[in-house]
């Protein structure tokens, strides 16, 4: 029995299973384009909410500035615009929201968010990786970076 069958048959298995996981893959893909379509007015409208509220969110746990345990979530859809903005003023003090150290936060709120599902002892491990990540990139690359997670956070707050 010739040795060509026996690999043959596993390398198959398994170049299928690539495929459906590139499927499943572009089929989420799909699926959040086609949700930045039907709803393109309010996500462009939800970005810089979603980008001050990362930005306050990591601001205000580094610095503890008091603002009491405000989740993302309240941040981006209970708390009024304006209330965001000073609050936001006021962590960040003399340094613009576009500063690195502004975009850095964000970065940091952006993917604490998105690691929200996982156990605490694996999001602090991620955060930890998140954070080295950080500080190997450079400022364009941090804006870059930021703005699609941002883009892509804001999906999961639309309504």
């Amino acid at each position: 029995m010739s040795l060509y069958p026996k690999i043959l048959i596993p390398l198959l298995t398994l170049m299928c299973s690539f495929n459906a996981l590139s499927a499943e893959e572009k089929d989420l893909s799909e699926h959040q384009e086609w949700l930045k379509s039907k709803f393109a007015e309010q996500h462009k409208q939800l970005v810089p909410i979603v980008a001050v509220a990362d930005i306050l969110f990591a601001c205000n746990k580094v610095n503890d500035q008091g603002y009491g345990g405000y989740s993302l979530d309240i941040l981006i859809t209970k708390m009024d615009k304006a209330q965001l903005a000073g609050k936001l003023s006021s962590c960040l003090g003399d340094e613009s929201v576009s500063s690195e150290r502004a975009i850095n936060y964000g970065l940091l709120g952006c993917f604490s968010d998105q690691l929200n599902d996982l156990p605490a002892n694996e999001k602090s491990e991620r955060m930890t990786l998140v954070k080295k990540a950080i500080n190997s990139l450079s400022l364009e690359e941090k804006k870059k970076s930021f703005t699609q997670c941002v883009t892509d956070q804001s999906i999961s707050y639309l309504q």
